[in-house]
Formats: C-alpha cells, sequence, structure tokens
C-alpha cells in the first residue's frame, strides 16, 4: 500500500524523534526502549533516513502505558491491518496476533507513535519470534542521555528475517562496531532461529 493510501484509510503519522520518546516516557515506571533504525544509529553513530520509530514496552507492562498516557493519547491495538480501541489492561483483550498499539490525541489528530509490545519480563528481555533466544534485560537495553535502546546485535536478529535492501544496508553499517560478543551472540542466534542465514558466515 502506498503511504498516500494508507493515510488515506488511517490517518496521518507524526513525525518523532527519540528525544520525543524520552519525553513520552518520563515518570513512566515500567521498561521502556526503542528499537529500529533509530536504535543502530545511536549505537553507530552513523546517520540514516527514518521512516517512523519504534519504541517498545513490555506486553505484560500495558497497565502502566495506559495509566501513563491516560488523558493524553488513546491507544489502539494494531494487528493485520484491523484497528481497536485499547479499553482494557489485559492484553490478552487486544486483537489476535496484536503485537503493537498505536497512540495518538483524538480521532482528529495525527497517530504519534507504534508501540511494539514484546515478550518477556523486567528481569529478561525475550525474542518475539523465539522466546528461548533471551538475554538479561539490563544487558538487552542501553542508555544515553536518558533515552533508552535495544542493542545492535538484538536489532540485527530482527531484521535478518525480511531481509530487505535497508536491512542489508544496516547490517553492512553495524557489522564493523560489533565486537567479538556481539557477533558470537548474532551469529548463535541466527544458527538457532534462521539456520543457513547468509549473515551468519559475514559474522
Amino acid at each position: 500500500m502506498h503511504d498516500a493510501e494508507f493515510a488515506r484509510l488511517y490517518g496521518a503519522w507524526e513525525s518523532r524523534t527519540p528525544e520525543d520518546v524520552r519525553e513520552l516516557f518520563a515518570g513512566y515506571p515500567g521498561v521502556w526502549w526503542i528499537a529500529g533504525g533509530w536504535a543502530l544509529q545511536a549505537f553507530t553513530g552513523v546517520e540514516r533516513e527514518h521512516e517512523d520509530i519504534d519504541p517498545g514496552i513490555l506486553r505484560g507492562e500495558l497497565p502502566l502505558l495506559r495509566a501513563h498516557v491516560a488523558g493524553r493519547l488513546d491507544l489502539w491495538g494494531a494487528s493485520s491491518g484491523a484497528l481497536k480501541p485499547v479499553t482494557s489492561d489485559d492484553p490478552d483483550d487486544l486483537l489476535e496476533g496484536c503485537g503493537q498499539v498505536w497512540a495518538r490525541r483524538g480521532a482528529a489528530d495525527p497517530w504519534e507513535y507504534d508501540i511494539l509490545l514484546g515478550p518477556g519480563t523486567v528481569e529478561e528481555w525475550r525474542y518475539k519470534r523465539d522466546e528461548t533466544v533471551r538475554m538479561p534485560m539490563g544487558e538487552a537495553v542501553w542508555e544515553r542521555e536518558g533515552i533508552r535502546y535495544l542493542q545492535p546485535e538484538i536489532q540485527l536478529l530482527y531484521k535478518a528475517k525480511g531481509l530487505r535492501p535497508k536491512d542489508e544496508a544496516d547490517f553492512v553499517t553495524t557489522l564493523p562496531f560489533l565486537d567479538a560478543r556481539r557477533r558470537g551472540w548474532l551469529r548463535e542466534s541466527l544458527e538457532r532461529t534462521l539456520p543457513g542465514h547468509p549473515w551468519a558466515t559475514r559474522l
């Protein structure tokens, strides 16, 4: 779907930055982070274009998010092109397969944030496509200037499945910045979840 048609059907999106996400989560009592291309740019220092921004929280902490944005933003569960207002603290009440919530001030306003809902706990990050792939949460998320980011090796694991041109570009850009520990973790995770992936031999 072209961007113009997407906006016609679902509404426009505001452009947001990591600093905006930091402001959104100021005072939030749960775990949050930024994933996607912004996380890789923060780690490498190499600038790239961004179509959107990907903040994330723990799925089990949806009640904390609802309380945090109450009176400021409305939350909508998004899944396979369907949208449903989030009116309950129970993640099981979301649309089937829902892995994210969209946030906006009201029906006449543009969408502001697409917030990913991840598995895991306060103590442990878990890969949503295979929850046997885990990392202590304190190691999975790093912080700079009050902004929390997902580690680059984790973000590349997410990108590995798609292998879109922009994913390959992100891999090529980030690879020189990964030390032996990070490369080893990513290679092992690829071999477990995507056997034969072309990135594994390059790590």
